[in-house]
Parts: structure tokens; C-alpha cells; sequence
């Protein structure tokens, strides 16, 4: 089923992603939804190592490692992320990005 859905098709869409995120981590105010933006960059690159690697060398998998590899370090990176965020909220009852100034002591 996916031998016939062009190259082309997932890079689009990998590129897509990518600029959303890109979009999303420059013109949000809340960290949460900065850190959504990451994830979504994140995502995108993993479509474009599996969709390159199935169609460049379809039997080898390192396109598939380097996926997971990815995933592994996103997932540690959204733990230790989302801790952080909760102790900005909880110092400061707030997480928006625009307060910065006034979060220096």
C-alpha cells in the first residue's frame, strides 16, 4: 500500500509539519503549547528519516533507528520540560513566555 504513494507525497507533508512547529515555537506566548511546537518539529523529521530510508534502502532500517532514537530523546526531553513548566507555574502562576522580566530576581 505504501509502494504506491510517491516520495514527494511525505516530504511534503514532513516539511508541512516542520514549518507549522516552526511557526508555532516563534509566535507562541505559553510554553506549553512551545513545547507541542517541538514535538511537532520532532515528529516531522522522524516522517522524513522512515519515508527517505523506505524508499532509498527499503532493507535496511537505519532510517527506522534513528526514528526511535528520536522518539526516545523527545519523550526524556518532554518529561524533564514539563517539570521545569510546573515549577515556573508554581513560583509564578504563570507560564507565559511574555512575563520573562518579570521572573529575574
Amino acid at each position: 500500500m505504501i509502494e504506491n504513494i510517491p516520495l514527494q507525497y511525505f516530504l511534503i507533508v514532513g516539511t508541512l509539519m516542520f514549518f507549522i512547529g516552526v511557526f508555532g515555537f516563534l509566535t507562541r506566548r505559553n510554553l506549553i503549547t512551545i513545547l507541542m511546537s517541538v514535538e511537532l518539529i520532532l515528529n516531522s523529521v522522524n516522517i522524513n528519516f522512515v519515508a527517505v530510508n523506505r524508499y532509498l534502502y527499503p532493507n535496511n532500517l537505519h532510517g527506522h533507528f534513528f526514528t526511535i532514537f528520536i522518539i526516545a530523546i523527545a519523550a526524556s526531553e518532554a518529561a524533564v520540560a514539563i517539570a521545569i513548566i510546573i515549577n515556573i507555574y508554581r513560583k509564578f502562576s504563570s507560564i507565559n513566555v511574555e512575563n520573562v522580566s518579570s521572573m529575574k530576581n
